[in-house]
């Protein structure tokens, strides 16, 4: 497969960026999109050129490092999937692929395709955590009966890698979905409940402050998303925040 690239090169976080077109060639339909990118930066590297900046760790479809919209699509054109899990058999020979970092306020372009997710970090240091008291006789956590609706919710939410295509998918740019997986995982358990109040109040308070929008749940995230978290999600953190709010 012979491909046209226009990718988005921004040396730093205050520099102007802008698209550069790169032409890439024998590229193999088996190989990852994150593969083709390889190839790409080690003909920039035998060119004397910089090689695009791009995150990536686990390239299992875990870890959310490789943000990135392919062709205006979070993630690229498959459902379901990370951009180290999209091949490049879901394009054709000759196509011309434009590729682009998240745009949004909290995720500010640190270079290239990386973008600034810190913020979620910070959110999930707020209130993303249970305290367990591990000194004597703990009780073993499959000991604590559980209905398995619940527990099934609770892993499905869980399922979250906070990669940020929620936010970057959002005309509001809404942290909601990323937030309310965090905050649902813990209020469907027992083990949960000690913080429940201070963590959704702490978690949303912490969203607000980094700069995310409002939801107007217009669903673009639940579609974008490469799990598919699910919006009932956010109204369980509705619910969770009002209670919190009048216990306050």
């Amino acid at each position: 497969m012979n491909l046209t690239l226009k990718i988005w090169r921004q040396k730093g976080a205050n520099d102007k960026g802008k698209i550069v077109d790169y032409a890439v060639s024998e590229v193999s339909p088996d190989m990852s999109f994150l593969e083709m990118l390889d190839v790409l930066n080690q003909d920039l590297i035998e060119k004397g050129e910089e090689p695009v900046a791009f995150d990536h760790d686990c390239r299992e479809g875990i870890c959310g490092m490789c943000s990135m919209f392919v062709n205006g699509q979070a993630h690229g054109p498959d459902s379901m999937v990370t951009v180290c899990q999209l091949h490049m058999r879901s394009f054709n020979d000759g196509d011309t692929i434009y590729i682009e970092p998240w745009r949004a306020t909290a995720f500010p372009v640190i270079k290239d395709l990386i973008v600034d997710r810190t913020a979620f970090d910070r959110i999930q240091h707020a209130g993303g955590f249970i305290s367990v008291n591990t000194s004597g006789n703990t009780q073993d956590a499959n000991a604590i009966p559980i209905e398995k609706a619940n527990a099934d919710a609770a892993f499905d939410a869980a399922t979250c890698i906070g990669c940020g295509a929620c936010v970057a998918s959002c005309k509001n740019s809404s942290a909601m979905l990323f937030v309310s997986a965090k905050v649902s995982q813990f209020a469907l358990l027992p083990q949960g409940q000690v913080e429940a109040t201070d963590r959704v109040l702490n978690m949303v308070k912490q969203m607000d402050e980094e700069g995310f929008g409002n939801c107007t749940n217009t669903g673009a995230c639940e579609v974008e998303c490469p799990k598919g978290i699910s919006l009932e999600n956010i109204a369980r953190m509705n619910r969770e925040y009002l209670k919190a709010s009048l216990k306050g």
